[in-house]
């Protein structure tokens, strides 16, 4: 018979994307021991492969307490981690086209309503607009600038963050991927597929689109799908755009976004989004679907029509049925702990997520509210589909 190796700590925690890693890297700030396992690399899913948005206007005013926490970490990056991952404070655009002209009166009311929560933004329109930012199209109606926001490398975030917690002495172990997780007495028991065991009284689940197949292990399901965003990147050309810039539009096709980074490439992200397996970590590029995004980039910026796509690419991302986290206590079992399904919008929340994870797991408390998070919210509509 052989004996493999246990390990136990303060914490554990399951997945070492960008909450997962934050979060480890908080507790260990705190001085609490702490076990990040994942089944392959840090960083390597969803928060390696997202368009890098650090953006907080457009979510939902509830949402910018924690979106504000993580506002200041993010100014503080590179000591946090003592790495460079590319955080660019250059600002970020939401704009809307002209046959959407209530858009434009929504900038205004959101504004309003986010100045006295911490966010500052400006509405432009006509020719201040064309002055600040010439490279927008005819089509473009009015913006909304956050200059306190930008953009930043999202292949780097996750695994500094990761390897800045096993610096502090976080167990990090990658490539090991859980054969079975319970609560077994005081503590959570956890066995990896080559045998390993993990010991913790606490349990944090952060494995983003595979979260809710952990989470049904514990009695909580979740209605999560996965999908797969449109990603490409162009040939570099002159740097000369600064801000991360996006449309907002109830329209889905319509909905993309840009960055410029300094070595010149444009990264486009937003439109439609494609199919994935989970269970084979694949997620389709379309090409319907980077046709259409290159469509709708033309009548955002006519100028980037004209350049070449270097490379296409997607990652799986979990979206709950409301497009909220499931983020906080479990509603069952004590000591487990939930952030996972972000549904596309995490990236900008992760340091702040994990800063407020580890202040729960250590206090019992926290100021930021998350009872819009809550795992219990589904199981309402889920036993009225069992039923049905």
């Amino acid at each position: 018979m052989t004996h493999h190796a246990e390990h136990a700590a303060d914490v554990a925690i399951i997945g070492a994307g960008l909450m997962g890693s934050a979060a480890a890297l908080f507790l260990r700030r705190r001085g609490r021991s702490v076990l990040l396992i994942e089944r392959g690399l840090a960083g390597q899913q969803a928060s390696g492969v997202n368009f890098g948005n650090v953006r907080r206007q457009g979510r939902p005013l509830r949402q910018l307490a924690l979106a504000n926490r993580a506002s200041s970490w993010w100014r503080r990056m590179s000591e946090l981690v003592g790495t460079d991952v590319e955080y660019l404070q250059y600002g970020h655009l939401r704009v809307c086209f002209r046959d959407r002209p209530e858009v434009a009166a929504r900038f205004e009311e959101y504004a309003r309503e986010a100045r006295p929560l911490g966010l500052d933004l400006e509405i432009v329109g006509g020719t201040a607009l064309r002055q600040r930012f010439p490279f927008l199209g005819p089509e473009v109606l009015a913006g909304s600038y956050s200059a306190q926001d930008g953009h930043a490398n999202p292949r780097l975030v996750a695994p500094a963050l990761a390897r800045a917690a096993g610096r502090l002495g976080a167990q990090v172990h990658e490539n090991t991927t859980v054969a079975s997780a319970e609560k077994a007495g005081e503590d959570f028991r956890i066995i990896s597929e080559d045998g390993c065991v993990f010991r913790a009284p606490v349990l944090l689940i952060t494995a983003g689109a595979w979260g809710q197949a952990l989470a049904a292990r514990f009695g909580e399901p979740v209605p999560l799908v996965g999908r797969g965003p449109t990603m490409c990147v162009t040939e570099p050309v002159p740097y000369c755009i600064r801000p991360s810039v996006g449309v907002s539009t109830p329209v889905e096709r319509e909905t993309v976004y840009f960055r410029q980074i300094p070595r010149g490439n444009v990264i486009i992200g937003g439109g439609l989004r494609g199919p994935v397996v989970p269970d084979l970590w694949r997620a389709c590029v379309q090409p319907q679907n980077t046709l259409n995004q290159l469509r709708q980039i033309q009548r955002l910026v006519p100028g980037l029509a004209r350049l070449q796509v270097i490379r296409v690419w997607s990652g799986i991302e979990g979206y709950t049925p409301d497009d909220l986290p499931v983020m906080g206590r479990s509603g069952r079992v004590s000591g487990l702990y939930y952030a996972f399904g972000f549904s596309g919008s995490g990236f900008q929340l992760g340091p702040g997520v994990g800063d407020v994870m580890a202040e729960l797991i250590d206090t019992g408390m926290t100021d930021v509210p998350l009872e819009d998070y809550s795992i219990g919210r589904f199981a309402e509509t889920l036993a009225r589909q069992a039923q049905a």
